[in-house]
Protein backbone atom coordinates (compact mmCIF):
# COMPACT_ATOMS: atom_id res chain seq x y z
CA UNK A 1 0.00 0.00 0.00
CA UNK A 2 0.97 3.44 -0.87
CA UNK A 3 0.92 6.59 1.35
CA UNK A 4 0.72 9.59 -0.02
CA UNK A 5 2.59 12.68 2.31
CA UNK A 6 2.60 16.62 1.70
CA UNK A 7 4.26 18.51 4.13
CA UNK A 8 5.08 22.59 4.67
CA UNK A 9 2.29 23.68 2.19
CA UNK A 10 3.18 21.34 -0.79
CA UNK A 11 6.70 22.10 -0.63
CA UNK A 12 7.29 18.54 0.22
CA UNK A 13 6.04 15.36 -1.04
CA UNK A 14 6.91 11.42 -0.06
CA UNK A 15 5.37 8.47 -0.91
CA UNK A 16 5.45 5.92 1.82
CA UNK A 17 5.91 2.09 1.41
CA UNK A 18 7.45 -1.07 2.66
CA UNK A 19 10.76 -2.45 1.47
CA UNK A 20 11.41 -6.44 1.97
CA UNK A 21 12.90 -5.28 4.93
CA UNK A 22 12.05 -1.84 6.47
CA UNK A 23 9.44 0.81 5.83
CA UNK A 24 10.50 3.21 3.65
CA UNK A 25 9.59 6.59 1.73
CA UNK A 26 10.55 8.46 -1.59
CA UNK A 27 10.11 12.28 -2.38
CA UNK A 28 10.68 15.52 -3.67
CA UNK A 29 12.17 18.56 -1.36
CA UNK A 30 11.84 21.89 -2.99
CA UNK A 31 13.89 24.86 -2.54
CA UNK A 32 13.32 25.84 1.19
CA UNK A 33 14.35 25.12 4.57
CA UNK A 34 12.62 23.06 6.67
CA UNK A 35 12.90 21.40 10.29
CA UNK A 36 11.40 17.97 10.71
CA UNK A 37 11.06 15.30 13.67
CA UNK A 38 12.19 11.72 13.56
CA UNK A 39 10.24 9.33 15.54
CA UNK A 40 12.61 6.84 14.02
CA UNK A 41 16.13 6.31 13.08
CA UNK A 42 16.40 7.20 9.50
CA UNK A 43 18.90 6.85 6.86
CA UNK A 44 18.02 9.43 4.49
CA UNK A 45 19.93 9.31 0.96
CA UNK A 46 20.02 11.87 -1.69
CA UNK A 47 18.95 10.52 -5.04
CA UNK A 48 18.98 13.87 -6.99
CA UNK A 49 20.14 17.48 -6.31
CA UNK A 50 21.38 18.16 -2.92
CA UNK A 51 20.39 19.21 1.19
CA UNK A 52 22.40 20.46 3.46
CA UNK A 53 21.76 19.10 6.92
CA UNK A 54 22.07 20.52 10.35
CA UNK A 55 21.60 17.48 13.11
CA UNK A 56 20.16 18.14 16.64
CA UNK A 57 23.08 19.20 19.05
CA UNK A 58 25.09 19.97 16.42
CA UNK A 59 26.45 23.93 15.09
CA UNK A 60 27.64 23.06 11.82
CA UNK A 61 25.80 22.22 8.44
CA UNK A 62 26.91 19.36 5.88
CA UNK A 63 26.03 18.99 2.59
CA UNK A 64 24.85 15.70 0.84
CA UNK A 65 24.85 15.26 -2.70
CA UNK A 66 23.57 12.51 -5.19
CA UNK A 67 24.37 8.99 -3.25
CA UNK A 68 25.64 10.78 -0.05
CA UNK A 69 23.74 9.55 2.92
CA UNK A 70 22.80 10.53 6.32
CA UNK A 71 21.96 9.31 10.20
CA UNK A 72 18.97 10.60 11.91
CA UNK A 73 18.79 9.17 15.18
CA UNK A 74 15.33 8.19 16.66
CA UNK A 75 13.32 11.02 18.90
CA UNK A 76 14.87 13.60 17.30
CA UNK A 77 14.76 16.63 14.95
CA UNK A 78 16.98 17.76 12.05
CA UNK A 79 17.55 20.83 9.52
CA UNK A 80 17.82 20.65 5.80
CA UNK A 81 18.11 23.47 3.29
CA UNK A 82 17.56 22.71 -0.36
CA UNK A 83 18.70 25.21 -3.13
CA UNK A 84 17.11 22.90 -5.65
CA UNK A 85 14.41 20.52 -6.02
CA UNK A 86 16.07 17.35 -4.36
CA UNK A 87 15.32 13.68 -4.50
CA UNK A 88 15.77 11.42 -1.58
CA UNK A 89 15.30 7.71 -0.33
CA UNK A 90 14.76 7.07 3.62
CA UNK A 91 14.35 3.96 5.50
CA UNK A 92 12.84 3.95 8.91
CA UNK A 93 14.44 1.73 11.75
Amino acid sequence: MLNVNEYFEGKVKSIAFQTSTLPATVGVISPGEYEFGASKKEVMTVVSGALTVQLLGSNSWVRYGAGDAFEVEANTSFKVKAEVDTAYFCTYE
